[in-house]
């Protein structure tokens, strides 16, 4: 049987912990910046867990994770 295939663009945009959750960045963070609060810009900076349901179709996508 050959090799499963990553799907590189998922790859580039989530990261995957050590017990398996998922690890997203926050939207919101393209332009338009000048309009936002520090205070708003600065939670855009963390990252955020991805939901229970998501995950498991992002897992999917990346089978060596």
């Amino acid at each position: 049987m050959p090799k499963m295939k990553t799907r590189k663009g998922i790859a580039k945009r989530f990261k995957v912990t050590k017990r398996r959750k998922i690890l997203r960045r926050k939207g919101g963070k393209g332009h338009l910046l000048t309009v936002k609060t520090k205070k708003r810009k600065r939670a855009l900076r963390r990252a955020t867990l991805v939901s229970k349901h998501e995950r498991e179709k992002i897992l999917r996508l990346l089978p060596y994770a």
